[in-house]
């Protein structure tokens, strides 16, 4: 321990802020700039050891190249009597980790915070840095907002790689039982917060940080860690193997778009996990303002014509539509508002949570809408009401249904669900079972009594009769632009379709987007670039574009666009982790959206 006075060039150290494995932080003074800094120094013991001196040079190049609000600013570097230091900003504050000690935090605090660690992640993702070991102890919550600390396990280039073998690269911690296990060897990061590419042994990107950052904001909501275990073993078992309760279960009051926003975030599968820091700093800042509250209902005189809001509640509150006219933005609109409510059985949740189940989806006749809701810890089942009626009903055998869409004469509803693409009669009755679909993403029923399908999440359209028979190819992967062709949507003519094409590593952006396909052929045209799946409605070709729901006129016969877009809402909900905007439309124009 240095004693107070000790010089380090115009550092001059004043006190200890503390010690780890990996270094030992002291509070001093800048003698030039008369400012208060802080200063990591090597310990004696590991000044020798290379693979410590290249951990400790690997922090000042992942530090140096990022220049953020949201991260700890590197000030200097030197080294001095055979000890090597950084130099960094002083932070007054706490850690997360310390804050967590007396519980969960205030919703308002989880969003700021959860969207500012968010930020700080963006940009050292931007900048080609991986932190690799994200956890409540490597963040700083002060008065300005919360920063990101100790990239010491951060990974900036190919050269990296060869850390993850290190005997060095486990982050040692204070054996308190408040502190989470952690030790040394052939994995990166501390085990409560590692992705399960990383338990694996796999190499770690962005994506699992992202996975690290849904457990922070797990623990932030609730006071518990996403993933427990009486040792290392038990803990990377619950990582690869079992999923955390709902936070909503935990927190009754806590937004359900928040739950949704994390879950989106521990996904097990880096492909279908969000992709994107900056996204979720978005949805939580969404969340934040008011988006999901009911506090702050936005006017239906607004210039967007038709919106379906969805508001934090508690598990036995109701929730309100307005559903107003599909002809409402045409030119002169003649407005027309009715209210609908959705009101879920006692003690449960409607759960419109993206890649667990899918938004609401209205009847091509727009009477009837089909949702999801969950009772407690039971799984969730698929409800169908008329919008005009106060009273849902379930569909017994529709447990863990994911993206229900409508037969056209709304005499069935098709859905996924444990590995099968099903079918059950819209006013209950027995489920058919058409074909094997272990990851669905979307499906359409044509009114020839065609569905086309995506199977799962990396693969092509399908079609298959609905009455049952032999599944077939429809569209065809071409791995140089397009990993997965999802959310099918049938035209008027009920032969050709659209659907969404990307590439889950993000190479060739240009060629993502809503394409024209035909039951008859594996032929598409590119209709639209878009970041999202579209449908068409009454005349009009509806996608997603920023933060807002966009209609354009659209020839269905050709799929030609025309006329000047325009936005039907500003805030519609978007989930970037499956490419779906959450809306539904019916071919006689009624809209809902879940904003």
């Amino acid at each position: 321990m240095l004693a107070s006075g000790t010089k380090f060039g115009p550092y001059e150290i004043q006190s200890p802020l503390g010690a780890g494995g990996m270094g030992e932080v002291y509070r001093a003074l800048d003698t030039r700039l008369d400012r208060t800094v802080a200063i990591k120094i090597l310990p004696d013991h590991l000044s020798q050891s290379p693979e410590a001196k290249q951990r400790f040079d690997r922090e000042a190049r992942a530090i140096s190249s990022l220049n953020h609000p949201n991260i700890c600013t590197l000030h200097d570097v030197g080294h001095q009597n055979g000890a090597d230091y950084l130099v960094m900003e002083f932070l007054e504050g706490e850690t997360l980790a310390d804050r967590l000690t007396k519980g969960a935090l205030p919703m308002a605090q989880i969003l700021k915070y959860g969207a500012d660690i968010c930020e700080g992640l963006d940009r050292a993702h931007k900048h080609g840095v991986v932190h690799r070991d994200l956890k409540p102890g490597n963040i700083m919550m002060t008065k300005a907002g919360a920063k990101l600390m100790d990239f010491g396990l951060a990974k900036s280039g190919p050269a990296m790689a060869a850390a993850s073998s290190s005997s060095l690269t486990m982050e040692f911690t204070s054996p308190v039982a408040t502190h989470p296990l952690t030790g040394q060897g052939f994995v990166v990061g501390t085990f409560q917060y590692m992705s399960p590419e990383q338990v694996e042994g796999k190499e770690a990107d962005a994506r699992s940080d992202i996975f690290a950052l849904g457990s922070v904001l797990y623990e932030m909501a609730t006071g518990k860690r996403a993933f427990e275990g009486k040792s290392n073993l038990s803990v990377a078992s619950a990582i690869l193997e079992k999923e955390p309760e709902p936070i909503t279960t935990i927190q009754p009051m806590a937004p359900p778009a928040l739950d949704h926003v994390v879950r989106g975030c521990l996904v097990k599968d880096p492909d279908a996990r969000w992709q994107n820091a900056g996204d979720i700093a978005r949805q939580l800042r969404w969340i934040a303002s008011g988006g999901s509250s009911q506090t702050n209902l936005p006017a239906l005189t607004r210039h967007s014509p038709v919106v379906w809001e969805r508001y934090a509640w508690s598990a036995v509150a109701s929730v309100l539509l307005a559903v107003l006219a599909w002809f409402a933005f045409r030119p002169q609109p003649a407005r027309r508002t009715v209210q609908a409510y959705l009101t879920p059985p006692p003690n449960a949740t409607f759960y419109f949570n993206g890649d667990f189940s899918g938004p609401p989806v209205l009847s091509r006749d727009g009477r009837g809408v089909v949702f999801s809701a969950r009772v407690g810890k039971d799984p969730t089942f698929l409800y169908v009401q008329a919008l005009d009626s106060s009273v849902p009903t379930k569909l017994d055998g529709t447990e863990r249904a994911a993206f229900p869409f409508w037969a056209p004469d709304g005499k069935f509803i098709g859905f996924f669900a444990d590995g099968k693409l099903r079918k059950i009669p819209a006013t209950g009755g027995p489920v058919t079972v058409l074909a094997d679909a272990p990851g669905g993403r979307g499906a359409a029923w044509s009114p020839g009594n065609i569905i086309i399908y995506t199977p799962d999440f990396r693969d092509s359209l399908w079609k298959i009769s609905a009455n049952g028979g032999t599944p077939e190819r429809l569209t065809k992967l071409d791995p140089s632009k397009h990993t997965t062709h999802r959310w099918p949507s049938f035209l008027p003519d009920g032969k050709h379709f659209l659907f969404f094409a990307t590439n889950h590593s993000g190479t060739n952006p240009e060629q993502n987007g809503i394409y024209l396909g035909s039951v008859d052929s594996s032929d598409m045209k590119l209709v639209l670039a878009s970041d999202s799946a579209a449908q068409y409605a009454s005349g009009y070709l509806l996608y997603h574009l920023q933060t807002a729901l966009i209609a354009q006129k659209i020839d269905p016969a050709t799929a030609a666009l025309s006329g000047d877009p325009i936005a039907i809402t500003d805030h519609a909900q978007y989930d970037p982790s499956v490419w779906r905007t959450t809306f539904s439309a019916s071919d006689e124009g009624t809209l809902i959206t879940v904003s």
